[in-house]
């Protein structure tokens, strides 16, 4: 199998043929942060946060395959900043109440506020209206904490293939709905992997909030990225 060979901010890298620009560029060693991203899913490209630059183009870096010659810019100020931005508008439009959150610590996107510095949001909080969808045996849906990755919508699937979560209505309206009927024969293991798929914490598994104590949560001694640039994700 010929191996592709690309750049990233000038670093020689290398990859297979079909990958993404994150696959590689993590196969690398060199971390594009992700939010909607989630291996073993097909790619979605709806947070942007991945956003890079490749001859003077801005691409989603979870969705563009990597081409022979390809030359990425993945840390210029102009794309961190407006990672940043991204990162602030998630938190604005939405009502994140991370010390009161069972996924804190373990949350992808406080993650990132912390890896980008985020202290007070550029843009005014909206302190949107949003219901609690607690109508099933297992999982607990929390909407003021979504932030429309679409994870759960690709990858938490009734045994025939069905979808559990879906997205509905459009522009400020949009919303992650449940089909309480398929999500009542969700079993432990399910229900579980629909948690751990959640980048923040939309949805919970219900009667086990709080199981890590502080310490011991994901994000507690390794921040977001760090097991990438330290080559562990080759």
């Amino acid at each position: 199998m010929t191996e592709i060979r690309f750049t990233v901010d000038g670093r020689p890298c290398l990859a297979k043929p079909g990958q993404t620009i994150v696959e590689a560029a993590k196969a690398n060693g060199v971390y594009i942060p992700v939010l909607c991203h989630y291996e073993g899913l097909k790619p979605a490209g709806s947070c942007r946060i991945c956003t890079v630059r490749v001859a003077g183009r801005y691409m989603a870096a979870c969705t563009q395959p990597v081409t022979e010659g390809m030359a990425v810019e993945n840390t210029a100020p102009d794309l961190e900043d407006m990672r940043k931005s991204l990162i602030e508008m998630l938190f604005v439009e939405g009502n994140h109440f991370c010390p009161a959150c069972e996924k804190s610590g373990n949350c992808e996107l406080q993650a990132l506020g912390y890896r980008y510095r985020m202290l007070a949001p550029r843009f005014p909080y909206l302190w949107p209206v949003r219901t609690v969808d607690a109508g099933t045996p297992l999982v607990l849906l929390d909407r003021n904490r979504c932030v429309q990755c679409l994870r759960c919508v690709r990858g938490v699937r009734a045994k025939d293939g069905r979808k559990i979560f879906a997205s509905v209505r459009r522009g400020p309206r949009v919303a992650i709905e449940i089909d309480h009927k398929l999500a009542a024969k969700l079993t432990e293991e399910e229900a579980r992997r629909a948690m751990d798929l959640c980048p923040v914490g939309a949805i919970l598994r219900k009667e086990t909030g709080f199981v890590r104590p502080i310490g011991r949560r994901k994000f507690d001694h390794t921040p977001i990225g760090a097991d990438v640039e330290k080559g562990i994700g080759r």
